[in-house]
């Protein structure tokens, strides 16, 4: 028909193409605008010039490709490095021992030398080095000189590719047992395709072991008199704090009153702090006692001690309170006061443990536990919004404040959907073909609800229910339980608002989100959701991949076999 003119009767039209329209430019996909491929023209037919009949092998212009990208950049030929160039001071570093025999010595069978394999790459020489060690009677440094050291009598050589993590190498008749090797010798083997066996642990020295438990350590202990100046720049900032309290119940409206007693390591005072709590009733007075060296009897004063004053010194004082005094169930009387010290802090614990060897007892409950409030009743829901917002309201009269968010599982599931196909649980037949999607958003915990459009279905497509929290049927509307992703699963009926909906199909995301978090769905739900993954062939690539690795790992146990 090519070269036929445009007139009656010498045009032919195709009759099976009925689309004359222009094609739109963007397509929507997962909610973003991409272009279109420009090879379309009217009614989504290809263009002529898109054909392989409009392909030219000769172009009609000559057109050299260098004027617009540029010439291609020719690489220099690469420079020939000789061998022991290129390994020049690259060595094999592997750590071994050798066991010796002591002949006729009572105390010792055998010896343990360690010793460093040395491997040059650059001309396959080997030597060993064994590493000195002070006072062990034995000359050591070079065992073997470098060389290259043969294997077997049929002239064959050691070679980098005979050496391994726990394998017995022998050399001129010692053998040498490698337990380890350097991080560049691991590198190095690795890179050439050798798999390296686990390190192995270095035996001790029988000998020196037995020679090391027999050097006693020098210790000398030297008593200190008591130096104000160093205890307090040796203890300054460092208190013992003992929790007391005053038993006052014999006395007219007496009670249990709480006490924190201060024991100052720097000078050996005492300071007794009263606990104060909110309307206790009490004068809230700072402290108890100041701080000044606690006598264990204020009463017990010389005979011809004089009445009329009102404070004694240190020299009519017998003794004073010490640390090992204040014991976690002992009594102390602190000016005519009876406390019980019931409990102490860690750091205490810590000090009376290690410097003054003495473990002090675990806490005494002293007080009666006062049974909690009952938890104030949820109030009804009243109609507007959602019961979330009822709660906030009544929680916050004055103001409204909308309910908080979890901003961590939104931040962290920020448009994270997973998508179910269902079908209506239809009572009317007109409902019997109707499709949707839910799609359940993990950042707020809400479902939308999308009908699928079809063709002639009499229903208009789109959005059947906006972004919104599901109730469970039969729980309280006041304090209501939302749907989960553990509900949603093939074959699951959901009902919402009344509306029956039967789950049908999946989307994959939603199976691959079950198999990252398994601790929040039971094993039934999980299994449900991969026999639909299957049946629909969806996990053709994932069922490749793992029998890949169970060759693979098959192929490694048969290799370490070997």
């Amino acid at each position: 028909m090519e070269g036929l003119p445009l007139l009656p009767g010498y045009s032919f039209r195709d009759p099976t193409i009925t689309k004359f329209h222009v094609s739109q430019q963007f397509d929507f996909k997962n909610g973003y605008h991409y272009p279109r491929p420009a090879n379309i023209g009217i009614g989504k037919r290809p263009l002529d010039v898109e054909g392989t009949a409009y392909f030219s092998i000769v172009d009609p212009v000559r057109y050299d490709p260098s004027l617009t990208y540029g010439r291609v950049k020719e690489y220099a030929i690469s420079q020939f490095i000789p061998h022991f160039v290129l390994y020049d001071k690259k060595c094999l570093t592997f750590k071994a021992f050798f066991k010796q025999s002591v002949f006729e010595s009572p105390h010792e069978h055998y010896r343990v030398r360690q010793v460093n394999i040395i491997y040059f790459l650059e001309d396959d020489t080997i030597t060993v080095m064994e590493p000195e060690v002070e006072n062990s009677g034995m000359k050591q440094g070079r065992l073997v000189r470098r060389d290259r050291i043969p294997k077997t009598n049929l002239g064959d050589y050691w070679h980098w590719k005979d050496f391994n993590i726990g394998i017995d190498i022998a050399m001129y008749g010692v053998v040498y047992h490698i337990v380890d090797c350097d991080i560049f010798t691991k590198e190095y083997l690795e890179s050439q395709g050798i798999e390296l066996n686990d390190s192995e642990e270095m035996p001790p020295d029988p000998y020196m072991l037995d020679r090391n438990l027999r050097i006693k350590p020098h210790s000398h202990k030297t008593k200190l008199a008591d130096d104000k100046l160093r205890r307090f720049l040796e203890y300054d900032g460092k208190i013992l704090r003992f929790f007391a309290v005053w038993d006052d119940r014999d006395s007219e409206y007496g009670e249990m009153r709480p006490y924190i007693i201060y024991y100052y390591l720097a000078d050996d005072t005492v300071e007794v702090q009263e606990v104060h709590k909110k309307n206790d009733g009490c004068d809230p007075f700072p402290l108890l006692l100041r701080k000044m060296k606690l006598p264990r009897n204020w009463k017990d004063v010389p005979v011809d001690f004089p009445s009329i004053t009102m404070e004694i010194s240190d020299e009519e004082v017998t003794s004073y309170y010490t640390p090992q005094d204040f014991l976690v169930g002992e009594t102390i009387f602190i000016m005519g006061r009876r406390f019980l010290i019931y409990d102490t802090d860690s750091f205490t614990r810590k000090y009376f443990k290690e410097v003054l060897n003495i473990v002090q007892g675990n806490a005494i409950e002293v007080f009666e536990k006062k049974p909690s409030p009952p938890a104030p009743p949820i109030p009804p829901h009243l109609g507007f919004g959602s019961p979330e917002d009822s709660l906030q309201s009544c929680l916050t009269v004055t103001i409204p404040v909308p309910p908080k968010k979890d901003v961590v599982r939104y931040v962290i599931n920020a448009s994270k959907y997973l998508r179910y196909e269902a079908v209506m649980d239809w009572v009317h037949p007109e409902d019997k073909d109707r499709k949707f999607v839910f799609s359940y958003s993990l950042s707020d915990c809400s479902i939308t609800i999308s009908e699928i459009p079809q063709r002639n279905s009499g229903f208009m497509e789109g959005t059947y229910l906006r972004s919104t929290r599901i109730p469970k049927p039969g729980t309280n509307m006041d304090d209501p339980e939302y749907y989960t992703p553990v509900d949603l699963y093939i074959g699951a009926v959901v009902v919402v608002f009344t509306q029956r909906f039967i789950i049908t199909g999946a989307d994959l995301f939603v199976y691959h989100y079950m198999e990252e978090n398994p601790e929040k769905f039971p094993p039934n739900i999980v299994d449900n959701m991969r026999n639909y993954m299957i049946q629909a062939g969806h996990l053709k690539e994932d069922i490749a991949n793992r029998m890949q690795e169970m060759q693979k790992e098959e192929e490694s146990k048969n290799n370490n076999a070997c």
